[in-house]
């Protein structure tokens, strides 16, 4: 899926520019302590490719947890991401989680807009001028 998301993507996603993932990385991403974390992942029913996937990961109390989101570049504005995102709330809110938060960077304007629809609060990140700090109410 990775070969498919554009240097572009991949920096909103991550913060940074992204050339490679070490297998590491990969292990983390793939690997989730069920206790805490939950993941949810779209194939391609032609190909049977993984096309996207959002994930949570709960605080330590397990009141609030914060999501990451990510899609192949080719399917962003098919509606798959905004799919992906009420499942990860109605998992959320189903589990009891309190709220959903994230970071997004401020110009990824495509995901801040999708937050405000979906009725999270976006607000500025106080200290790094370039995030923006988005909270779900569950």
């Amino acid at each position: 899926m990775l070969k498919h998301v554009t240097m572009e993507d991949l920096r909103l996603r991550f913060f940074a520019p992204t050339k490679e993932f070490s297998h590491e990385f990969i292990a983390r991403l793939t690997q989730l302590d069920y206790a805490r974390a939950m993941a949810f992942v779209a194939f391609d029913e032609a190909t049977s490719e993984l096309v996207g996937v959002v994930r949570i990961h709960s605080d330590s109390v397990y009141e609030s947890g914060e999501y990451a989101i990510l899609l192949r570049s080719d399917l962003k504005g098919s509606g798959l991401g905004w799919t992906l995102m009420q499942m990860i709330i109605e998992y959320a809110k189903s589990e009891g989680l309190k709220a959903i938060s994230g970071d997004v960077l401020a110009d990824n304007t495509i995901m801040l807009a999708m937050c405000r629809s979906l009725g999270f609060e976006v607000k500025s990140d106080p200290v790094e001028r370039d995030i923006c700090n988005v909270r779900l109410a569950l």
